[in-house]
């Protein structure tokens, strides 16, 4: 916990004991180790590179004894996998996992709900097996295989301008009531989409509401109250809203399947074979190159245009970090599947 608070007083709350109390443990704990773990002043507590490697490997340990403590509750040592995902709205892990489950009746699959960074960070020191999400930030020792590339389009109400157009400028949106992802739970998003109207000279009308669902955030759309930048493959089943491409410039997300090196599970292997197979059944990686043809009305799937440097196919050991421009870091959104909210059709 002090690790987590990096605040003597609020980590001693957390264990209900004493701060001197705390403080003396961590002592025992540095001389035991011969190892500076944290260095502190007045001012600012944070962890050594010590500190840093010694969190890492205690949270391992410590995921390990839970997951032993779940199989002798349950009396049986069926095989699990836990897998991160950044909403179950999103198309791709459903169905990669959907496939999975299918040649592993065996397997019990638990999908924690986390944003990008967490996953990082809970592949490597064991409390996930397997992420999905963009690969280009993850640290060296997170492997992953790119398997699918989403163009970014606006979803708006049917009634809205944009409905009538083919494609919609990133220029278009200035004026408009852009619906951002929460800086907390996904800063990513909330700066990749900013940093893409910047690339085009726009200052988006930023929609001062929130929300913490994604059928809130097309609900919304669907009233009129703002528009939201979204992949094709997050265009949800409503007839209140409809997906345009953006152009001028267009943007790609990169989706790869994320997993710690070294990591030689089977199940994390059959997790990114299905995401191979699906990508190449469905088309998600071909012809990025092509232009866009013309849309007929109500089509929300388009091919990728042309946009180099995306994320490489596949990883072992990360290479040297590559400056990208906004628009090849947009991140993807999100996508309504099973559950929508009630809406009135718009008149």
């Amino acid at each position: 916990m002090l690790a987590e608070e990096l605040h003597f007083g609020r980590a001693a709350q957390r264990h209900h004991i004493g701060q001197s109390a705390l403080s003396q443990q961590l002592r025992l704990l540095e001389r035991e180790l011969g190892v500076r773990l944290l260095d502190r002043n007045t001012h600012r507590v944070q962890l050594t590179r010590g500190g840093e490697i010694f969190l890492v490997e205690a949270r391992k340990i410590l995921s390990q004894v839970d997951r032993a403590t779940e199989l002798v509750r349950n009396g049986t040592e069926r095989p699990s996998l836990r897998v991160g995902i950044l909403d179950a709205s999103y198309d791709s892990a459903p169905l990669i996992l959907h496939e999975v489950q299918e040649r592993h009746p065996e397997l019990k699959i638990r999908q924690v709900r986390t944003g990008l960074s967490q996953q990082y960070q809970w592949l490597l020191d064991g409390r996930l097996d397997v992420g999905f999400g963009r690969a280009f930030l993850a640290p060296p020792e997170i492997a992953s295989k790119l398997f699918r590339l989403d163009r970014m389009g606006v979803l708006t109400a049917t009634h809205h301008p944009f409905a009538e157009l083919e494609s919609v400028p990133v220029s278009s949106l200035a004026g408009q009531p852009v619906m951002l992802a929460d800086q907390e739970q996904a800063p990513e998003l909330h700066h990749l989409v900013m940093e893409l109207c910047r690339s085009a000279d726009v200052v988006p009308e930023l929609y001062h509401g929130s929300c913490d669902s994604i059928q809130g955030a097309v609900f919304l759309v669907a009233m009129g109250r703002c528009v939201l930048c979204i992949p094709a493959s997050g265009t949800p089943a409503l007839p209140q809203v409809c997906w345009r491409p953006l152009s001028s410039p267009g943007a790609l997300y990169p989706w790869s399947v994320l997993w710690r090196q070294g990591n030689e599970s089977s199940y994390v292997r059959e997790v990114v074979t299905c995401a191979q197979e699906l990508s190449r059944e469905h088309g998600w990686l071909q012809d990025i190159s092509a232009e866009p043809p013309q849309m007929p009305p109500g089509s929300a799937t388009v091919p990728l245009p042309q946009l180099a440097s995306l994320d490489p196919p596949s990883r072992g050991r990360q290479r040297s970090r590559r400056r990208t421009t906004p628009q090849q870091d947009i991140v993807a959104i999100f996508r309504t599947m099973s559950i929508v909210p009630r809406i009135s059709p718009v008149t």
